[in-house]
């Protein structure tokens, strides 16, 4: 899979819904009836982290669910990659990148999503053929003030701000021309999940799927 390739697939992932749930799940009972919950409404692209033991099973669960395109988010090596792919992740999100990752992200053909902060880092993934970035971490590299200044420059690198995207700003994220959707964990909170409110999460998804990009 060309760079290229892969970001018009990643586009395509984030044109789906304007924010991308980045998910945190300990428990693998808990994949299905949340991939569920956010699937009916209104989020169909998941980034489960492999921030746990049990993200890889996770990933294999909710690969199952209807309607769902499940990516692996936290991507540092190759070896993740790998993992990923097995267990059924349809694209990847890394919060930077390295030759190393992204030379697997190629070879094991997953889209891939890698992190920039800076210009120099989306000047490098642009000159590689990525033109589709996350931008990591979003508040604390500069919020929308960077951004907007990224935008003049490089008009032709597209964007999904994660870290610190909540309900307050991300409208205001979302309102850039150079932002496809935004990542957010707002939407599948610990306790939510822990006590099974599937109906309370759904609702949170459709709140945040009922946001627009321009």
């Amino acid at each position: 899979m060309t760079p290229q390739d892969a970001s018009r697939r990643t586009e395509d992932i984030c044109r789906r819904a304007p924010i991308v749930p980045v998910l945190v799940v300990e428990d693998t009972a808990h994949a299905r009836p949340l991939a569920e919950a956010l699937v009916a409404g209104g989020l169909p692209a998941l980034e489960v982290t492999l921030r746990t033991p049990a993200a890889l099973d996770v990933i294999a669960a909710m690969a199952e669910v209807a309607g769902g395109i499940v990516g692996a988010g936290t991507l540092l090596t190759p070896e993740d990659v790998k993992a990923a792919k097995a267990a059924g992740a349809t694209f990847g999100v890394s919060p930077g990148a390295t030759d190393a990752l992204l030379d697997a992200a190629e070879a094991h053909e997953l889209p891939l999503l890698p992190g920039a902060a800076t210009a120099s880092e989306a000047m490098r993934l642009l000159e590689r053929g990525y033109d589709v970035l996350k931008f990591f971490p979003a508040e604390a590299a500069g919020g929308t003030a960077l951004l907007k200044s990224l935008a003049g420059p490089l008009p032709q690198v597209r964007f999904c701000p994660t870290g610190g995207v909540s309900p307050a700003n991300a409208g205001a994220y979302l309102a850039l021309p150079n932002v496809l959707c935004a990542g957010g964990s707002w939407v599948a909170p610990k306790a939510a999940m822990t006590s099974g409110d599937w109906t309370g999460i759904e609702a949170l998804a459709r709140e945040a799927a009922a946001l627009r990009t321009v």
